[in-house]
């Protein structure tokens, strides 16, 4: 079994060397006809660009960093020049940004002069990169199944482990992680060649080319696959946790990547119908209200659907089950976690300074989405452009685009999914994902879902405060006997999985309000007076 572990290991090294590998190998040749329209769609004005730019690209073989720098020196030189004339042309001024020349002007091009063996061996290439992965994967956690043991938790040597104990492999996987979603949110035209392995399921789903996006799609659906395997292994002797596996990664795979994909193959908007407002920060921006209405009357449906999933549904699903309804069984972002993420859980500060944090942050993230959203709406309904100036030199495309960066691109996922190995696996769920904070004001004051304890049979081993993934000092509650309520809470179910003494469970009980977090009297053997208790209760002689 320990070979075939070990033979797991080199596949999905191979696999991932390959997928590295390619960023920086491969050529790309401009044909004239892609750069007249490239010009075009771009909106480009500068001749000294076009006709330098052209001079240096067309029907020459380069590789995505060389050619992406000629881009960029000439757009540099071009502004250059143009700043320095007595009367600036600003309409040939090529906007220059880290965060957005080479997704918006540079990926575009290197995508569509993909030529080379990655483009005429697109099967092979998604073998030698996914395909290595992920057989190699389950070649590492299956045999699990026998080197575990009986079934039950196995956390041995967790904390002596560099790759879970923030040590040196650790800071190797986070800085990987970190680095593949700048490249993804920022840099895509350096992934152009991991792009093609996937460009064939593209073209099979709905007939179009693959982007960034669909890549991103298929990382994440193989990934939680893989680690839903683990999870089902680790967790095969609770059937909470087999369920919620099988049911997270089914809403993923599903709802968040084949119908968006095969809504777009019947020329209807790519829609994830289970992303709700305001973790869909998007929905109510002019282009995105336009673009569904505009499609007709299934359109104007997910529009509807949309506004009723936050409005309704997702408050009355967390009145009777809490947010864990959607945290941890169907949110894609929790799904990652609770895959990915689950070596990393017990790396979740406990202290009550973070805790002090998180809810600013959190909290923090809602209110910056709330004021956008309204102040996109107030636009929207009185048909002011949105590149318009509101106030102090700031429009409300200015405001939407704060939040993209920060919030829907940095924090979400640079720093959400690559702290991984740091902070653990929900730093995005637990300090800034908006839509938790929405769920866990219903779930803190007007919720049936409570996780309830056995005070007299806690031995205060701290396994469930150990592996709380939010943060939460789950022993300090299980220890007074109190039901644990917090707003933070996902109901993962961790925490009572782990406990030897079965003290915690989930529960969704009648009442709603402030019992559900009353402190009751535990009943402990050295507070017993046998005598006094005789003598108080005869009828028990």
């Amino acid at each position: 079994m320990k070979k075939i572990k070990n033979i797991g290991y080199l596949l999905t090294y191979l696999g991932f060397a390959f997928f590295i590998g390619s960023i920086f190998t491969g050529t790309y040749q401009v044909k004239p006809k892609d750069f007249d329209q490239w010009i075009i769609d771009k909106n480009i004005k500068s001749n000294l660009f076009i006709e330098k730019t052209r001079h240096d690209l067309i029907n020459r073989e380069l590789n995505s960093w060389r050619l992406s720098k000629i881009i960029i020196n000439n757009a540099k030189a071009s502004n250059t020049q143009l700043k320095n004339q007595k009367k600036i042309e600003w309409s040939k001024i090529i906007p220059l940004k880290w965060s957005k020349t080479s997704k918006n002007y540079i990926y575009p091009l290197i995508r569509k002069s993909a030529t080379g063996w990655f483009k005429s061996h697109p099967v092979l290439w998604f073998f030698l990169t996914f395909g290595l992965s992920i057989i190699g994967g389950l070649l590492v956690f299956i045999p699990d199944y026998k080197l575990l043991g009986p079934a039950g938790i196995k956390n041995n040597g967790i904390f002596q482990h560099s790759a879970t104990n923030r040590g040196l492999i650790g800071m190797i996987t986070a800085l990987f992680f970190i680095a593949f979603y700048v490249v993804l949110y920022f840099f895509p035209n350096y992934i152009v060649n991991p792009i093609l392995a996937v460009n064939g399921i593209k073209q099979f789903l709905n007939n179009k080319e693959a982007s960034q996006w669909f890549l991103y799609g298929c990382m994440y659906c193989a990934v939680m696959s893989v680690f839903a395997v683990r999870m089902l292994i680790k967790y095969r002797h609770n059937r909470y946790q087999i369920l919620r596996t099988v049911v997270v990664l089914f809403f993923q795979i599903t709802f968040a990547f084949l119908i968006p994909e095969l809504l777009e193959a019947f020329n209807q908007p790519w829609f994830d119908f289970k992303n709700a407002w305001p973790l869909n920060y998007s929905f109510f921006f002019d282009w995105s209200i336009d673009g569904l209405i505009s499609s007709g009357k299934f359109g104007i449906f997910m529009f509807v659907w949309g506004i009723v999933l936050t409005v309704l549904i997702v408050p009355i699903m967390v009145y009777f089950y809490g947010k864990r309804w959607y945290c941890s069984w169907v949110c894609g972002c929790g799904g990652l976690a609770e895959t990915l993420g689950d070596p990393y859980r017990q790396l979740s500060n406990k202290s009550l300074f973070s805790w002090k944090i998180e809810r600013w942050l959190i909290h923090g993230v809602l209110g910056f989405a709330i004021l956008m959203t309204g102040l996109t709406l107030y636009l929207y309904f009185l048909e002011i452009p949105s590149w318009k100036e509101v106030a102090f030199g700031i429009s409300g495309y200015d405001i939407q685009n704060w939040y993209g960066f920060f919030i829907g691109s940095v924090f979400s996922g640079v720093i959400g999914t690559g702290f991984y190995p740091i902070l653990g696996n929900r730093v995005w769920c637990r300090f800034g994902c908006p839509l938790a904070a929405y769920m866990g004001w219903v779930q803190r004051f007007k919720s049936r879902f409570r996780i309830t304890t056995n005070g007299g049979q806690c031995i205060s081993c701290g396994n469930c405060s150990t592996y709380c993934e939010q943060g939460i000092d789950v022993r300090s509650y299980a220890q007074k006997g109190q039901n644990i309520v917090r707003s933070s809470c996902v109901g993962c179910g961790v925490c009572a999985a782990v406990c030897p003494r079965g003290v915690l469970k989930l529960e969704n009980g009648k009442d709603t309000g402030a019992s559900r977090t009353e402190v009751k009297d535990i009943l402990l053997g050295n507070d017993i007076d046998i005598l006094t208790m005789a003598k108080n209760n005869p009828s028990n002689e």
